[in-house]
């Protein structure tokens, strides 16, 4: 929106012309998420706690956490108001990529909030059940998948629609272009045609399984919000490079054209994220809830597919995936025990993986600085994949 406006007048005012240059609409849109976040907390705490939605704590958890009981949930909508407002203002709003990535944020983010609604305020434990929960984010990740799936492979909008008619008149059998291609980090020449079924195939999984990953990581205070915030900024800054066809070029990366724009929207999860962290930080004042962690998660896998760097978030997110690992390992476990000998038997103390470390006598703080010292190493790893190949 702002710049439009700054477009419009920039022949009388010359030095409006900054708002041409991507990294300060970022900069400014990961303060104003910051501003809009660190301001409207109070308030937005304030209307969670007199609408009684107050986070349930698991009785079989770390007994630690029954102070908790009560806590104000569904925090996750500062997070989204911040990103929403503050990309609005600073993100070219005529970008292909901008609002596939705002529909997923606040789709992923609208289901979150009926989960958590049933469960503080209708006091349904299981929430949305989870059938109507996956079926929901698979419309929304496979609608997703279809679109990017010719808008990445498009260099502008215009020919998205060729290419996507093309491909309907080829009998669903064309083939995509190669920086749609599986791309292997740390070789310069390595990757695999997916084709446009594999492409939405691998899209959905992302998506949908970094939206529930995100969900999983989110247990403890702080703990999946930092996480989201690195892994963020680095995809935005892979974002950038993709966008540019000079850095595309010499990192040899894909150049997808207007992919830089990107920029603006992690800056704002990046603000927004900080912003939501100064009430979530041990002792939280809020939990994101399943609004937040859904959201962003949906967010961060929608991102790397449009930059090509699947195989990348998973490396950056390597808790998210470690925490997801864990609860799928101890469910399997635990019932093939239970059918071979009659008594279902675990692998960790708890799952997901942070409640295991508290088990082991681990402080709450000290699991997440450390959950969040690994991301950074493993985040510094996934953007050395940038020049390492």
């Amino acid at each position: 929106m702002l710049l439009w406006l700054a477009q419009y007048f920039q022949q009388e005012l010359g030095p409006l012309r900054v708002f041409n240059f991507i990294t300060f609409r970022a900069a400014f849109a990961t303060m104003t998420a910051l501003a809009i976040g660190l301001i409207a907390g109070p308030a937005v705490i304030r209307m969670l706690a007199r609408l009684k939605v107050g986070q349930a704590v698991r009785h079989d958890g770390p007994q630690t956490h029954l102070i908790k009981n009560g806590t104000p949930t569904m925090g996750g909508l500062l997070i989204l108001i911040s990103i929403g407002i503050s990309t609005l203002l600073w993100a070219d709003l005529s970008n292909r990529f901008i609002w596939p990535v705002l529909v997923v944020t606040l789709g992923f983010g609208a289901i979150g909030w009926v989960d958590d609604y049933r469960k503080v305020v209708y006091k349904d434990p299981n929430g949305m059940p989870s059938r109507e929960k996956y079926f929901w984010q698979s419309l929304i990740g496979i609608a997703a998948a279809l679109y990017l799936a010719f808008s990445v492979s498009a260099p502008s909008t215009a020919q998205f629609w060729e290419l996507f008619v093309a491909w309907i008149r080829s009998g669903f059998s064309m083939d995509l272009p190669p920086k749609a291609d599986l791309i292997v980090p740390f070789f310069k020449t390595i990757s695999y045609p997916l084709g446009v079924w594999g492409f939405i195939a691998l899209t959905y999984f992302v998506i949908v399984g970094t939206s529930n990953a995100v969900n999983l990581t989110d247990g403890l205070d702080g703990l999946a919000i930092m996480p989201t915030v690195m892994v963020g900024t680095a995809l935005g800054i892979f974002a950038y490079l993709t966008g540019s066809a000079s850095y595309s070029k010499y990192l040899f990366i894909p150049h997808i054209p207007g992919a830089g724009e990107l920029l603006i929207f992690c800056g704002a999860m990046a603000g927004a994220g900080l912003a939501f962290l100064w009430y979530n930080a041990h002792p939280a004042q809020v939990f994101m809830g399943d609004v937040g962690a859904l959201a962003l998660g949906g967010a961060l896998g929608t991102i790397a597919v449009i930059v090509r760097q699947e195989i990348v978030l998973f490396i950056m997110g390597g808790i998210f995936v470690v925490e997801t690992l864990s609860v799928m390992l101890q469910v399997i476990y635990f019932k093939y025990t239970k059918k071979r000998f009659g008594t279902g038997r675990r692998v960790l103390l708890m799952a997901p993986l942070h409640h295991h470390f508290e088990q082991k006598g681990w402080k709450e703080t000290q699991v997440v600085v450390r959950f969040w010292i690994i991301t950074m190493m493993l985040v510094l790893f996934g953007l050395s994949t940038l020049k390492l190949r």
